[in-house]
């Protein structure tokens, strides 16, 4: 859930861009787009492009992992760069809810800066974690 005062439109993505995403080819996203699977429409430059919403609500239900060949150099090892899928904002506090298949990232930030950030449902969005103690558990 997202509080749509904060929404500031849903993102499109071209072709390509979900393409890398998802890490198929742009022929398969275009496949799933005539399946139905995915939602498109063209853009202002005659495009094909995928609503930010249809790819978070099959990033949803999707499994696999993203792995970005552009990482920045950062002590931070840990980035999951995936589509935001919940921006929730009450009061002081915003929960972010990023899917990167196969993880789910859920960031806990002041809801100022959601607001600067001009963080959507749709939206591409990097979680960059580090943390200098893990819990490691066994079942």
């Amino acid at each position: 859930m997202y509080d749509s005062r904060y929404v500031r439109g849903m993102a499109d993505h071209p072709i390509s861009r979900v393409a890398e995403l998802l890490g198929v080819s742009s022929d398969t996203v275009r496949r799933w787009v005539d399946d139905g699977r995915l939602e498109a429409s063209r853009g202002p430059s005659g495009r094909l492009c995928v609503s930010g919403e249809s790819l978070a609500a099959y990033l949803v239900g999707s499994t696999g992992a993203y792995e970005p060949e552009s990482v920045m150099s950062q002590s931070a090892r840990n980035r999951f760069t995936g589509i935001v899928t919940s921006v929730a904002v009450e009061g002081l506090v915003a929960l972010v809810e990023i899917h990167a298949p196969p993880h789910r990232v859920v960031s806990m930030m002041t809801a100022e800066a959601a607001r600067q950030l001009g963080l959507a449902v749709g939206d591409l969005a990097t979680a960059a974690v580090k943390s200098t103690n893990v819990v490691v558990e066994v079942p």
